[in-house]
């Protein structure tokens, strides 16, 4: 935009709104004026203006009128409409015809004013606070990097950092500040690594304190909604972070209350080790020992979440409840499409249990293609694409039945995903696991001041296929290559999204209460 933005401003009493524009032109904005609505649609199909203001009444071609052709042939010119009426119609019309602003008179110069700025200059404003605000917050969140010593100060600045995140990466922002955001979200992953590394081993021992982590989420959050009577559907989206939930839980606040948390998973953050524990209620080496039927090795070629509904059953049977239950992924918006024709079947009961894959599928295709790769760019576009996606989907529309049926939801994810950038050499045998952020496996060769290690998996809950297997997770930005064709690796998968490792992004990850409002 110039640094005199260009005004139109269409009345047919234009000359006694003179100290208006006195004062505007005052304040640096170029005014242009017109009579009527046919001057008006002539000066703006030949000179380039930031902003029209049309009368609602004047003769000839009323305002309403001129403010339809004009976003026909200029929709994206912004359009403040002033008028004397109070009528709901006329409002109505020029808010249905996606006016900028509507004013009624007698309008003073500050409210014309006012309204500029919020419709013209609002980004860069939101900004400048935005930025102003995070300088003021700085050295705080400084010192609560060095500080947190509990989980729960460890989610609440983490939640501070998802908020400037989103603030500081909005149009109009700084590129710099950004980048000491980022630098700051790096450092704070370097603390909360060690913090994991000298805690994880404790949450794992049942008591009245421990955290809620994925193995503890059916006994804390399901159960106590089934025996409350509650009808309750668990919806699980795969690979979902904290900045992702706070898009789509934007558009979810019409239908529901919504109590938000964050809880933290288990390690390796992926899908195998934390999904299956959500549904069993069990740590992996548990399901692995108790249900070897259900447990998929990762030498096995077999795909790693085949069992996640019998994994929901021994739960249901172990808690001794007889209630009816139900299962469904949801890879495409048909399969949604095909769960929605049969929601009327599916009401009634206690539970209903929904995977939704589409962010997962969405970081893959990331990786592999380099028009998705520009399509979700950095984090910003990432949430971008979230929101795009969850509002055209019909996944909205389920959420829209189960509000209507008043049942409740609770809404979580396996774990959470980071933009990796680092790649850091690992020895190991061939048929190692592939994924680029955890290892598991035998004389895994790896500098020890890069990862975090589990050489006594049993310790940490987790399968073990020996006497010598071992666990070792990549921590913050980095990523495992092998020292056999490293740069192709490095190549391969820097600057995508991945998961299995030690990040708050990673581990830190939300789960709701959704109650309808109706």
């Amino acid at each position: 935009m110039n640094s005199n933005p260009k005004i139109l401003w269409a009345d047919d009493e234009i000359d006694l709104l003179k100290p208006h524009i006195l004062f505007l032109g005052a304040k640096g904005y170029e005014v242009i004026t017109a009579n009527s609505g046919v001057d008006a649609l002539r000066i703006s199909s030949e000179t380039p203006v930031d902003l029209i203001i049309l009368d609602e009444n004047m003769p000839g071609i009323s305002g309403l009128e001129t403010l339809s052709r004009i976003k026909e042939k200029m929709p994206h010119i912004p359009v403040i409409m002033i008028t004397k009426s109070e009528e709901e119609s006329i409002m109505d019309q020029a808010i249905g015809s996606k006016i900028a602003d509507y004013l009624i008179k007698p309008v003073n110069p500050n409210q014309i004013l006012l309204s500029i700025k919020k419709i013209l200059h609002s980004s860069r404003l939101v900004a400048q606070k935005s930025l102003a605000d995070y300088r003021d917050e700085f050295s705080l969140i400084s010192s609560l990097t060095y500080s947190a010593s509990t989980l729960d100060e460890w989610t609440e600045l983490y939640r501070k950092l998802t908020h400037w995140q989103i603030e500081l990466e909005a149009p109009g922002a700084p590129t710099q500040i950004a980048e000491i955001l980022s630098s700051q979200i790096d450092e704070a992953n370097v603390a909360f690594a060690k913090f994991v590394s000298r805690n994880y081993r404790l949450w794992l021992e049942d008591s009245e304190t421990a955290p809620l982590m994925s193995h503890r989420i059916m006994s804390r959050k399901i159960l106590p909604e089934i025996k409350a009577g509650n009808k309750l559907w668990l919806i699980v989206i795969d690979n979902f972070r904290l900045d992702q939930w706070i898009t789509v839980s934007a558009m979810l606040g019409d239908l529901f209350s919504i109590d938000s948390a964050l809880y933290c998973t288990l390690l390796p953050t992926a899908t195998q080790y934390c999904r299956n524990a959500i549904f069993s209620g069990m740590l992996p080496a548990e399901i692995a020992r108790l249900f070897p039927e259900l447990w998929v090795s990762e030498d096995s070629d077999e795909g790693k979440n085949l069992n996640e509904e019998p994994l929901v059953q021994s739960f249901m049977k172990r808690m001794r409840l007889d209630a009816s239950t139900s299962y469904t992924k949801i890879n495409d918006s048909d399969a949604c499409s095909r769960l929605i024709e049969r929601f009327n079947s599916l009401k009634n009961n206690a539970l209903n249990v929904v995977v939704v894959n589409f962010i997962d599928m969405l970081s893959h295709a990331r990786t592999e293609s380099k028009a998705v790769r520009e399509l979700a760019g950095n984090d910003a576009a990432y949430r971008s694409i979230t929101g795009s996606w969850f509002i055209h989907s019909p996944l909205k529309e389920l959420f829209q039945c189960i509000a209507s049926s008043g049942a409740r939801v609770i809404l979580t994810t396996d774990h959470g995903t980071i933009r990796v950038e680092t790649p850091v050499k690992i020895a190991a045998e061939r048929n190692i696991n592939p994924n680029p952020r955890y290892k598991t496996g035998r004389n895994l060769g790896v500098d020890s001041s890069k990862v975090l290690r589990f050489d006594n998996p049993a310790e940490f809950g987790l399968p073990s296929a020996g006497m010598t297997c071992e666990y070792v997770f990549a921590k913050g930005r980095d990523f495992f290559a092998y020292p056999s064709n490293f740069n192709h690796y490095a190549r391969h998968y820097r600057d995508t999204f991945q998961h299995g490792g030690v990040s708050m992004q990673e581990m830190l990850v939300p789960i709701a209460t959704l109650t309808p409002k109706f």
